[in-house]
């Protein structure tokens, strides 16, 4: 099979993986807080990234060379681990990927102060268009807004602003250290906030949260296939096919259905986030590029960041 097919085959289906994650996270919140299933996800990921650790050829310690950037860098994937767990317990499916999608648009936004991108007015515009889609799935006004779509607007956020960090240090800063810190904090923060929400957890829901881990990994290593396969360009738009499987997996799980707004405003987020992937694509647009190099969702350090995992025994630049 040639790499311009493969590539986009491995992304559908990691994308596909994900999505059956995503799943599994809404299935258990129904008897869980997201605080649990989070802290659990992580402490059933270790072990994947020892061994990912063992095998680092790099040498180092594990010392941020910017600690500052990585605090930050933690304490936004913590939150929007948090987020999207808590937004995917509460709200259909296909509403809360319509929300998130919206992280490619607010990357754009933050490039400019944090990477000092220059954004002209094509992009510009497809960002006020992609927010106003935000708002045709809201429909402020119109709707009972609840806590689930304050987090998965938090996650979008939040999400975005990880991955331009990483954008802005990953070449400084060694695999492991952009691995682990994440997951330490995930770890201490909802194992600090466990003793309050924590429920007895049956070995059914156990294993529910081991498939978590094993999804994310088997998603994560397709994704890693797909981008050694495939150009960014082809492959990074194939994230959007998570909102036909959320609308799937809605209907047969748990009798969702999507409402006009969410189709529309879904509709108008997705073209805008293409048309930005689409313009970073060509040359003379982007310097930096960062909607392209953010690979893939937002992190939510219950798992390896997959760009991290690419660039894995490369030199640094």
């Amino acid at each position: 099979m040639k790499a311009s097919v493969k590539g986009p085959l491995l992304a559908l289906a990691g994308f596909g993986i994900f999505a059956t994650h995503d799943v599994v996270v809404k299935y258990l919140g129904g008897f869980y807080a997201p605080v649990q299933i989070v802290f659990f996800s992580v402490l059933m990921g270790f072990p994947i990234v020892t061994v990912m650790l063992m095998r680092d050829p790099t040498d180092g310690n594990l010392r941020p060379r910017h600690p500052w950037w990585m605090a930050l860098r933690t304490v936004s994937v913590v939150i929007t681990g948090l987020s999207a767990f808590y937004a995917f317990s509460h709200l259909p499916l296909a509403q809360t990927y319509a929300i998130i999608f919206a992280t490619p648009l607010i990357i754009t936004v933050l490039s400019i102060p944090v990477l000092g991108e220059t954004v002209r007015l094509r992009r510009w515009a497809a960002v006020l268009v992609g927010l106003a889609g935000v708002m045709v799935v809201l429909r402020p006004g119109q709707t009972d807004l609840e806590l689930g779509h304050l987090a998965a607007l938090t996650a979008a956020v939040s999400g975005a602003f990880a991955s331009i960090v990483v954008r802005k240090i990953g070449q400084e800063e060694r695999s492991a250290v952009l691995l682990l810190y994440p997951m330490i904090g995930n770890f201490v923060v909802m194992g600090c906030l466990l003793p309050f929400v924590y429920q007895p957890m049956p070995a059914l829901h156990l294993g529910a949260v081991a498939v978590i881990a094993a999804l994310a990994f088997v998603g994560m290593l397709c994704m890693i296939a797909a981008y050694r396969n495939a150009d960014a360009v082809i492959v990074a738009p194939m994230q959007y096919s998570q909102i036909l499987w959320a609308s799937v997996y809605g209907f047969v799980f748990f009798d969702e259905t999507l409402s006009r707004s969410t189709v529309i405003g879904a509709a108008i987020i997705i073209a805008s986030g293409l048309y930005i992937l689409f313009r970073e694509g060509k040359a003379n647009v982007s310097e930096n590029t960062p909607v392209l190099r953010t690979r893939t969702r937002p992190e939510t350090g219950t798992y390896p960041r997959i760009g991290v995992m690419l660039r894995r025994g490369k030199p640094r630049e």
